[in-house]
């Protein structure tokens, strides 16, 4: 599984209120989220964000509400991965429910700018940093946490195991 993007970077505590505002939770349309990611923080990301790009950030990335609308702004957007120097806990596991990769490397959050070219190798969990030619290393996901990712996360994963 690998991933491959241009970087839009972020600071440290970036919150789910800022990821996706408040004013647009009345919606579960993923791409009507997706029209309004970032814009507290960043007018321009969804006019800028490509299928496949990578969001990095600092410490503490998503902390804030427990909403699930966060991590389906980000990835409705076309982000494939987030990285950051460490993530709210509760944002963490909800990546992963809807099949957001996300890796904690704080060596990748200090060396990434803005607009860098990234590449992402899960099996191995390195990140190489092609526009600078650096490479970092983070901890790669279990096999069953990759499977469910690629499946679209927690749900499509059990709906494709009872199918076998």
């Amino acid at each position: 599984m690998r991933a491959q993007g241009h970087v839009h970077k972020y600071g440290d505590h970036i919150d789910t209120d800022v990821i996706i505002p408040a004013r647009y939770l009345a919606t579960q349309d993923e791409k009507e989220l997706a029209s309004h990611c970032m814009e507290d923080i960043d007018t321009s990301f969804v006019q800028k964000v490509q299928p496949g790009d990578i969001m990095v950030a600092g410490w503490n990335f998503g902390c804030g509400s427990s909403r699930e609308h966060a991590p389906i702004a980000i990835k409705a957007s076309g982000v494939s991965c987030v990285i950051a120097k460490t993530f709210a806990r509760i944002f963490y596991r909800n990546a992963i429910n809807i099949g957001l990769a996300i890796l904690e490397c704080e060596a990748a959050s200090n060396g990434i700018d803005d607009g860098d070219q990234v590449e992402i190798d899960f099996d191995t969990g390195v990140i190489t940093n092609v526009t600078k030619n650096e490479t970092y290393q983070a901890e790669p996901f279990p096999d069953f946490i990759k499977d469910m990712i690629q499946k679209g996360g927690l749900m499509a994963s059990i709906k494709a195991a009872g199918k076998d």
